[in-house]
């Protein structure tokens, strides 16, 4: 099998991302904040241990200002729906994902308003663009950090000096970019920063959070239990106690610090230049194939190993299924759950299919699959 759906789920994990979720649950199932025994300090020393690594990993000054979640989406819905209130005003992107546009969608009827920044046709935005939409109610600027449907990596920096200029909060989704470029709040001038663990991070599914540099500005999305001020009907106001109400995902959260381990042992910058080559292979390959179009900016600097193409004369899903059925090639096909990004760049009634080499690809993995597009299209011709 060839795997190029690191996109939507990196796999294969480390090894020690396996190791760890499975001694955990073996070995060390206590639960985090539930008592004094030997398995609750434990647990609660491991998830201290990878809040720790994520607050290194993306500069930030203060660990517990982390909230664990279990993916990107509720990290994105705790910060909207967290922050906002009736009469504030938003500013997006036209390549956000649906974790963004579906809240901001239902917090219209509570009175948030929000402004869809349009991109050009490869995903880019004009930063200039962003401070234009900004208006005397604008509370925040939302923007992700690259597209999953082109890999186009955004201005995020300049975007965030905006933000900075105009006292406004400024919230990042990292979902295609960490564990794949560097991010750091500080440099960004992020306040708010979501994460998913089960991407570029390489851990499991079920991990994510949200960095939220003032607290004091956000409601929890969830109330319950925390095992802190247990006497008291109201929530705790400590962190990250605030936010993380439950039963939190110890042995998945241990993991996903294995993960950020091991992207930290093989450096970043490796990492970078690996997928940036084989990102320039598959793009090279597809360009010489006339009846490929290929979206996105199509230079590997620009973007993360992402490549979302369209074959003439057949389906993205016919095409990903034709992949699959006759050489085990995982891709993935359809609006990938970006329809304003599909708008952008013409595809919205077509779709795509998407390609997303990992680290762990290899360079004859991408020679085969451009073989098995060439053979594809062959068939076409010959049809």
């Amino acid at each position: 099998m060839i795997y190029l759906n690191n996109a939507a789920t990196s796999w294969p994990k480390p090894e020690a991302v396996y190791q760890t979720a499975d001694a955990w649950l073996r070995q060390l199932s206590g639960s985090v904040n539930r008592g004094a025994n030997k398995a609750a300090l434990d647990a609660g020393l491991a998830v201290m241990e990878t809040r720790e690594l994520l607050a290194a990993f993306f500069g930030i000054r203060e660990p517990e200002q982390i909230i664990f979640t279990p993916n990107a989406t509720t990290a994105l819905n705790l910060a909207l729906q967290g922050l906002l209130a009736p009469g504030d005003h938003v500013v997006i992107s036209s390549m956000e994902h649906n974790a963004v546009t579906r809240p901001l969608y239902a917090l219209q009827n509570r009175g948030v308003d929000f402004t869809i920044v349009n991109c050009a046709a490869d995903g880019t935005i004009n930063p200039l663009a962003v401070e234009e939409a900004i208006t005397p109610r604008t509370r925040l600027i939302c923007l992700t950090h690259a597209s999953n449907v082109t890999g186009t990596i955004m201005p995020v920096d300049e975007v965030g000096e905006i933000a900075r200029r105009h006292h406004l909060q400024y919230l990042v989704d990292t979902a295609q970019t960490a564990g794949e470029i560097p991010v750091d709040v500080e440099t960004a001038g992020i306040t708010l920063l979501a994460f998913t663990g089960h991407k570029g991070l390489m851990g499991p599914p079920g991990t994510g959070g949200l960095y939220i540099r003032y607290p004091d500005t956000i409601r929890p999305l969830i109330y319950g239990g925390t095992g802190s001020g247990s006497e008291s009907l109201a929530q705790p106001e400590i962190l990250p106690d605030k936010f993380e109400s439950g039963t939190i995902n110890a042995p998945a959260i241990a993991a996903l610090g294995a993960g950020v381990s091991f992207i930290q042992e093989t450096g970043l910058a490796e990492i970078r230049r690996h997928t940036m080559e084989l990102t320039a292979l598959l793009l090279e390959g597809l360009r010489q194939v006339p009846e490929v179009t290929v979206y996105g900016p199509g230079e590997p600097a620009r973007q993360v190993p992402v490549v979302s193409v369209n074959i003439r004369g057949m389906s993205a899903g016919e095409a990903g299924a034709w992949l699959a059925d006759h050489y085990e090639i995982v891709t993935r096909s359809g609006l990938h759950c970006a329809p304003l990004a599909h708008q952008t760049i013409g595809t919205l009634a077509t779709g795509t299919l998407r390609l997303s080499p990992g680290y762990f690809n290899t360079a004859a993995e991408i020679e085969a699959t451009l073989a098995a597009v060439q053979e594809l299209v062959g068939v076409l011709r010959d049809a």
